[in-house]
């Protein structure tokens, strides 16, 4: 199941925010809150099976005792929180986390294929004009290699 769509939805006073009715089922069995590897000001909310692919494929090409290994292990695993949905399908957002995305009483939820995004409002609608240059400018290329 990919995720998809944009959501408008608010954070609570107990920084917990209602998760998408339609991606509830789909995130029944927990939920790992994380900074994605690109470190953009958002909190990245996997399936335990889908970051776990996702952190194996980042660490698959590195030594085993390898520095970059390291650093890459404590990230990932440091920087990510598992949770559960409660009754009400909200998921507790990890004032760390939080911190990290700026996330204010507003937030948009952005469907990124295996994963939502948590982005606070502002910081999404400053970040959007920069992606949609970066796709025009990767499928530029496209057609024509460098």
């Amino acid at each position: 199941m990919a995720f998809r769509g944009t959501f408008d939805h608010t954070l609570d006073a107990k920084s917990r925010l209602t998760v998408p009715a339609r991606y509830r089922a789909a995130l029944s069995d927990g939920v790992v809150l994380a900074m994605p590897v690109d470190q953009k000001p958002c909190v990245g909310v996997w399936r335990p099976q889908d970051y776990e692919r996702y952190t194996a494929r980042a660490l698959a090409e590195l030594r085993p005792l390898s520095p970059q290994l390291a650093e890459l292990e404590r990230f990932f695993y440091g920087s990510s929180h598992d949770a559960e949905l409660d009754a009400a399908g909200r998921i507790m957002v990890p004032s760390f986390l939080a911190q990290h995305a700026r996330l204010a009483k507003e937030v948009l939820v952005v469907g990124a294929g295996d994963r939502l995004e948590l982005w606070d409002k502002v910081s999404w609608n400053e970040y959007r004009p920069a992606l949609l240059g970066g796709v025009a400018e990767i499928t530029a290329r496209v057609d024509h290699p460098a």
